[in-house]
């Protein structure tokens, strides 16, 4: 035994197994209500009186079957020894479903301990669980814990420090042993040896591959697992033990053997759910009308249309405190520069570009922060869940799994772990149009453009305009997808169907909500202090400098070369001015750098306050840049190359320069052709 004792966490998505793993090791991940998460491996330590431990959150799965990455990861960790006790985490008020996983796991022949979390659920729906007959039918130890309320975590690892050399606990009791042995041929009495026990036909089979592997290779483990495998036709098992079957194995007997567990499922659950029926789930009542056919869809979108509404009303209250605050320190800024004879250039930089650039960025703190609480709150509440499964039907249609609406969804937030969450897609077809299209979704960084320019020529309509960037975005993704499944004639049969848990919605958790928002502004916050900082610093100096070196009139700077050369590219599409053409090439480096842009081009420190949108919008209408080229701008700054960051991942996950590249491009070009229609036909009317 390793001097530190390797546990892994397994188990459902929504089974509240990332924040049993964060209670445990203090870790900060992202802790939501639906599935997709967690697609990578996550380590932490921690002691256990005299014993140090090595917890690893793996991801969130259904069955070891092999088929997506997080299923693969999982059960490659798992073969490999690296793990000495399987903590398998399930969530109690859905047994039914998530004990299909633990019976893979207990098959497997590593040290297996259930943790049953929510119980509270199963409580408040008037149900008890017998958990002194369920350790008794699976043979391993059951213990309740509450990831939320951290109760029973001492016990769960006293079991796991006990329970790490042993494969079960000897204590199988089957209530049918009798009958079933009266009536069985098969020689072997595997009910006292095994959880799952299978027809005699199957059994008859897995003994005799088991034979015949142990003859061919004596050093292997788990041969029953393996056996079993090899029955269902398991591709990575036949490669990596190929063996004569003829006359065992004539057809594959996965479906059987699912079907067989599931029976041994509804056994235990008869045996150890008291009260089953006694209470309808509330969940099935609101999924009546929240995931309805016609319903679900417009339901979706008045959801959230009013987190528009919030995160503009209450947001700018809020930012006008920030606007305030920025403006006073600008000018404190400035007067001590000027006290201490500071030079133009050293205040110039400060004021105009590092004030005037972070500055600006952080007053739309505040929308950041209602749009990610709302946000935060319909995960954690088990809607967004809903969301994935309202839009299958649409996702099936242009030839991509339901899975894919879930990084497309993701993407409301950021684009980086939204094309991380493709992993979750079993197809590689499916995984590259949906990180081709994931960047259309309006991720929080162009919130701040949104609520300049609509805010600006829009007033009042100012959060249905920006309502109409997520939706646009959402519709050009989806008709993306479909153009490239057009293009690529995939079969019908290779789109996979969503295989989605809908969770029972509960109360959000407030310590996981502020978790997750404080998470997201410090993130935005590191961004101002960084790349927008940086940023800042750039634009200042190609706007303030030109050949003959520091210029008073920016038309003359090296930005304004590289926007003049911009011009006739972005002409048609109503942004024939170079300072946009510099604004949207900053916004490469993070989209909210072209609201700093904005502020920096045009000297206005406040840009977000009513004064500085009043002065913008007089310095831009004489130049000719009004409503429509304000919408332009907007879907522009939708649909264009995702910032630097986000390509990076996509490089990452691609594994494809040219793939990469290629997406930088299409970006582009359905950005401009689509602000290009949009302002030529807008023009015409």
């Amino acid at each position: 035994m390793r001097e530190e004792l390797h546990v892994g966490f397994v188990g459902n998505p929504n089974c509240g197994k990332t924040t049993l793993f964060n209670a445990y090791t203090g870790a900060k991940l992202k802790v939501a209500n639906w599935p997709g998460v967690t697609v990578e491996k996550k380590e932490g330590a921690m002691r256990y009186h005299n014993e140090r431990f090595k917890l690893v959150d793996l991801p969130g799965i259904y069955s070891l079957t092999s088929y997506t990455l997080e299923e693969k990861l999982t059960r490659q960790y798992i073969l490999e020894d690296d793990v000495d006790v399987i903590i398998d985490v399930a969530d109690a008020s859905s047994l039914e479903r998530n004990l299909y996983l633990t019976l893979q796991l207990i098959e497997l022949g590593k040290p297996v301990i259930l943790a049953l979390n929510m119980m509270d659920i199963v409580e408040e729906r008037g149900m008890e669980i017998d958990l002194h007959r369920l350790p008794e039918m699976l043979g391993i130890p059951v213990i309740p814990v509450s990831a939320r309320k951290k109760t029973g975590l001492d016990i769960l690892m006293h079991a796991v420090s006990h329970h790490k050399d042993k494969l079960n606990d000897n204590n199988l009791e089957h209530h049918h042993i009798g009958n079933q042995e009266k009536d069985s041929e098969h020689v072997h009495e595997h009910h006292k040896e095994y959880a799952v026990v299978y027809s005699d036909d199957i059994e008859d089979k897995i003994d005799s591959i088991s034979e015949i592997l142990l003859y061919n290779y004596p050093g292997i483990k788990n041969v029953r697992w393996h056996a079993i495998k090899l029955l269902e036709q398991d591709e990575e098992i036949m490669e990596r033990y190929p063996v004569n079957l003829s006359g065992i194995v004539d057809r594959n007997y996965e479906t059987d053997i699912i079907n067989q567990k599931y029976d041994f499922i509804e056994e235990i659950i008869e045996e150890v759910l008291v009260n089953k029926s006694k209470k309808e789930a509330s969940t099935d009542k609101v999924d009546r009308i929240l995931t309805h056919r016609f319903w679900g869809m417009p339901i979706f979108f008045a959801v959230i249309g009013l987190v528009f509404f919030l995160t503009f009303s209450i947001g700018n209250i809020f930012a006008g405190y920030f606007e305030g605050i920025i403006s006073s320190f600008s000018e404190l800024v400035l007067n001590f520069l000027i006290s201490i004879h500071a030079g133009d250039i050293l205040t110039s930089l400060v004021v105009d570009g590092i004030i005037a650039g972070v500055g600006g960025i952080l007053t739309f703190l505040p929308n950041i922060a209602i749009l990610f609480l709302a946000l935060a709150i319909l995960e954690d509440s088990g809607y967004m869940a809903r969301v994935a499964y309202v839009m299958n039907g649409i996702m099936g249609k242009i030839g991509l799994s339901g899975r894919a609406f879930i990084p497309m969804l993701l993407g409301f937030g950021c684009t980086v772990p939204a094309v991380m969450a493709s992993r979750t897609l079993e197809n590689i077809k499916d995984r590259r149009k949906t990180i081709f299209v994931t960047p259309f979704m309006s991720c929080s960084a162009k919130i701040p453009i949104y609520v300049l320019f609509s805010g600006m020529f829009f007033k009042k309509n100012a959060a249905l305009v920006a309502l109409s960037m997520y939706v646009i975005g959402l519709i050009i993704g989806i008709l993306a997808a479909y153009i490239m499944n057009k293009i690529d004639k995939q079969e019908e049969g290779q789109i996979s169907t969503l295989l989605i848990e809908l969770p029972e919605y509960k109360a959000p958790n407030v310590r996981t909500i502020l978790i997750y928002v404080w998470d997201k502004i410090k993130d935005y916050l590191s961004k101002a202090g960084t790349t927008i900082f940086l940023a800042s610093v750039i634009i200042w100096f190609i706007l303030n400098f030109g050949t003959k070196g520091m210029v008073t009139d920016m038309s003359q700077s090296f930005g304004a070369s590289i926007g003049r050369f911009l011009v006739p590219v972005l002409a048609p599409a109503g942004l024939g001015l170079w300072q946009i053409g510099v604004a949207l090439i900053s916004g490469l480096a993070a989209k909210e750098v072209v609201v700093a842009s904005f502020g920096i081009l045009f000297g206005i420190a406040d840009i977000n306050t009513p004064a500085g949108m009043t002065q913008l919008s007089d310095m831009l209408q004489p130049l000719g840049f009004g409503t429509l080229n304000a919408f332009a701008l907007m879907l522009f700054c939708l649909l264009y190359t995702p910032c630097a960051a986000a390509v990076g991942v996509i490089a990452k996950e691609l594994k494809s320069v040219k793939l990469t590249l290629f997406t930088i491009l299409f970006q582009l070009v359905i950005a401009w052709a689509v602000a290009t229609i949009v302002y030529q036909i807008g023009s015409l009317i």
